[in-house]
């Protein structure tokens, strides 16, 4: 009984491990990077739109030149201002942020970069890390093995 439970234990933290495994990580605008984009804020707005953030995942802003991000509210997201910022203007790339609720706001605050498009909106699909489907296929396996042998 006790290796039963042993095995139990231990197929349970590797589904664990595996979960927290699975946080992706997204480099904002991609090969556009965070820049000024050429069409305005439609740019970011498309990046993110195609994206499946989830919490966990790490957002990366890669930059060249002079730029920076900060996390901000809502309110200070559309009025393009730092005031009271989540956390600390990072002014060195990459600058990388955990997702940890289920909109995040972004901006760049040097000069008017913000109000020409730098800015962007990360909204997760849930309020909690979910299993992907490659860790799925990793574990589901294990699982039925571990759960055929208790029998």
């Amino acid at each position: 009984m006790t290796n039963k439970l042993e095995l139990v234990g231990w197929i349970m933290v590797a589904a664990t491990l595996i979960v927290v495994a699975t946080a992706a990580t997204y480099t904002v605008g991609d090969e556009l990077q965070w820049t000024i984009p050429p069409l305005g804020d439609i740019a970011y707005k498309t990046w993110a739109a195609k994206k499946d953030f989830e919490i966990g995942d790490t957002i990366i802003f890669n930059w060249n030149g002079t730029h920076n991000v900060v996390q901000v509210t809502k309110e200070n997201y559309d009025a393009c201002t730092s005031t009271n910022a989540l956390n600390p203007i990072q002014t060195t790339s990459p600058a990388s942020f955990i997702a940890n609720s289920t909109e995040s706001y972004f901006i760049c605050t040097v000069g008017n970069h913000c109000s020409m498009g730098q800015k962007v909106t990360i909204s997760t699909g849930s309020s909690a890390p979910t299993l992907k489907t490659g860790a799925l296929m990793v574990i589901l396996p294990a699982l039925l093995f571990a759960l055929l042998s208790l029998v």
